[in-house]
């Protein structure tokens, strides 16, 4: 059923088929394994800095997914200070990767993104279509987060440089069970050019769609990976 108000009341006024996803970016890092995910995750930071720089220009709208740290009364307010002033082992990856005003924030209470939360309904009223989904860890959060938003039909971008976990291997075979069963492309966060039309990479388009449906072609259909009878 189509929504009744496109603009959500003035609280998602940005329309594009496109929306960039960070989970669990700003995030204090204080639980077993973090001192060696750290180096990673700054790594990272800087290439998603710039992806996300880019997507501002664009106007593609940059959607921050991120978990309570379990304190139930916390608002997102108090979790980002926490990250930004605490002495906590995450403070320089959320200096780097703070959100700007005309960000969104989601807070999940479990590993998807998608549970439980408003993360579904506000990508509806920003009609997107595709996601290119980035942050921590590739092999938990931003999975389960993949998997749920294939399940809903969203076209799929995980940049290879975008996301990691404590065991680069354990994060390697996370990416390419991605591929494998959610269609999801992995070329790294410097190929990708975003607009609010679709995703391109270097040379070839690769997820920006006719915006009409008189020019729409045919979608094929979507791969069932459910095993044969």
């Amino acid at each position: 059923m189509p929504p009744r108000n496109d603009d959500l009341h003035g609280n998602a006024p940005d329309d594009s088929r496109v929306a960039l996803v960070l989970v669990d970016v700003i995030n204090d890092l204080e639980f077993d394994g973090a001192d060696r995910l750290l180096p990673q995750a700054l790594a990272m930071a800087d290439r998603l800095a710039a992806l996300a720089a880019r997507a501002r220009r664009a106007r593609v709208p940059v959607v921050y997914v991120n978990d309570n740290f379990g304190r139930w009364r916390s608002d997102f307010r108090t979790l980002l200070d926490r990250c930004l002033r605490g002495p906590v082992r995450g403070r320089p990856l959320a200096r780097r990767l703070r959100p700007r005003a005309t960000d969104y924030v989601v807070l999940k209470t479990k590993h998807s993104g998608f549970y439980a939360t408003p993360l579904e309904l506000l990508l509806r009223y920003l009609k997107a279509e595709t996601l290119v989904l980035t942050g921590l860890t590739g092999d938990r959060c931003v999975l389960f987060t993949a998997a749920d938003a294939f399940m809903r039909d969203f076209e799929l971008f995980v940049p290879a440089d975008g996301t990691v976990s404590i065991e680069p291997e354990h994060n390697a075979h996370a990416l390419a069970e991605m591929a494998r069963l959610l269609d999801a492309d992995l070329t790294d966060s410097i190929r990708l050019a975003l607009s609010r039309s679709g995703v391109s990479t270097r040379g070839r388009a690769a997820a920006a769609r006719p915006r009409s449906a008189r020019e729409r072609p045919a979608r094929p259909a979507r791969r069932s990976h459910a095993p044969a009878a």
